[in-house]
């Protein structure tokens, strides 16, 4: 009874020998899966439970593209979904420029693009507009603190709030905004965020991976805490969604916003939000 937009593509990927078979993807469990079932179908994804000989996980799989959206438990992916990171943590150094600022910057294993400034942020740090002189800003799901570094250095007088589950992520924005200087960011879980603080800017590179149900309610706890006339700049890979998103972000928002594509590169979009005076 599974609405299953394509029978042979989910018997391909829920394969005894390879869940991956056939798909274009870069697989966290190449060949060792043991076994994997279907959990639920949608026109967009599927949901499978893939065991290895490390344990289970579930992940959702875009339908068509193969591309893995996210999974439960494990190492893969673990920035995503872990507070705590079960990988070693092994501490590199990066000098890196974020809009003309050279930095240099701590990274780690379990931490979101621990080997590079990721394409998507770069999208989003070479198109997003000049933030204001001041005002309060976020950086949502801020890894090591790439965008609220870029905040920051572009706003000193700011206050940049840099936002994650990941307590290793946390604790590198933290030391990376000391070492070079900013003293403007707060780096924490949401509770770092005073619950009557709202945000002149948000900028965010958005973990997709999570799925699209978890990522819906992420956006919808923040974006509704900008001001009046303030603006979110999300960064989104065009073929994980960003086109579909723009749409639903525009209905379940509302009338007190516009919401609107501001600018494409290297296939993402920077989605504008912007919450109407």
């Amino acid at each position: 009874d599974l609405d299953c937009p394509s029978s042979t593509f989910c018997e391909s990927v829920v394969c005894e020998s390879s869940v991956y078979l056939g798909l274009p993807m870069r697989p966290p469990f190449s060949n060792m899966v043991k076994s994997a079932f279907l959990l639920n179908c949608k026109r967009s994804y599927i949901m499978v439970r893939i065991v290895n000989k490390t344990g289970t996980a579930n992940i959702s799989v875009f339908h068509g593209n193969g591309d893995v959206m996210g999974k439960s438990n494990g190492t893969a992916n673990e920035q995503y979904f872990s507070s705590a990171p079960q990988s070693a943590d092994v501490r590199k150094t990066l000098e890196v420029t974020l809009r003309d600022h050279p930095v240099t910057v701590e990274t780690s294993n379990g931490v979101f693009s621990a080997h590079r400034v990721d394409l998507g942020t770069s999208v989003l740090l070479r198109h997003a507009p000049m933030p204001p002189l001041e005002g309060t800003f976020l950086d949502l799901g801020c890894g090591w603190g790439a965008i609220a570094l870029a905040l920051a250095l572009e706003s000193p007088e700011a206050t940049v709030y840099a936002v994650d589950v990941n307590e290793r992520a946390i604790e590198l924005a933290r030391s990376n905004a000391e070492a070079n200087g900013c003293g403007n960011i707060h780096a924490g879980t949401a509770a770092v965020v005073p619950g009557d603080v709202r945000f002149d800017v948000i900028w965010s590179n958005p973990p997709i991976r999570i799925g699209k149900e978890a990522l819906h309610e992420l956006l919808m706890e923040w974006l509704p805490r900008l001001v009046s006339d303030g603006h979110a700049y999300l960064v989104v890979q065009r073929n994980l969604g960003s086109d579909s998103l723009i749409p639903w972000l525009a209905e379940h928002l509302g009338d007190g916003y516009e919401v609107g594509k501001y600018a494409s590169s290297k296939g993402y979009r920077v989605i504008d939000v912007h919450k109407l005076a």
